[in-house]
């Protein structure tokens, strides 16, 4: 499986305009990332709550349903997350390199 991620990883990160990809376990620790260690740490423990705070919102408005992505977009960066179970992928990305 650590093949399988780290071709994940690989493939994400060569995509145009993604400046970094992190894989968080439920808890926000990173298995994987291609940033430095203290952006990665903050990135995890703030996404890791703003993804809570998003699925908490979804299913209090209708419990059943719940959160399968979710995109913020600054005026500097785009992050794509996608939630799972036991995982959390974080891509961050240029929007405007992404889009030439």
């Amino acid at each position: 499986m650590s093949i399988e991620i780290d071709e994940t990883l690989k493939r994400l990160s060569s995509r145009r305009g993604v400046k970094a990809v992190v894989i968080l376990n439920n808890e926000g620790q990173a298995i994987r990332s291609t940033m430095d260690e203290d952006l990665t740490k903050q990135y995890g423990q703030l996404i890791s709550s703003l993804v809570q705070q998003a699925r908490t919102t979804v299913t209090t408005l209708d419990d059943q349903n719940d959160l399968t992505f979710l995109r913020v977009r600054t005026k500097k960066h785009e992050i794509m997350i996608a939630p799972d179970h036991e995982y959390l992928l974080i891509v961050v990305q240029n929007p405007q390199e992404a889009m030439q």
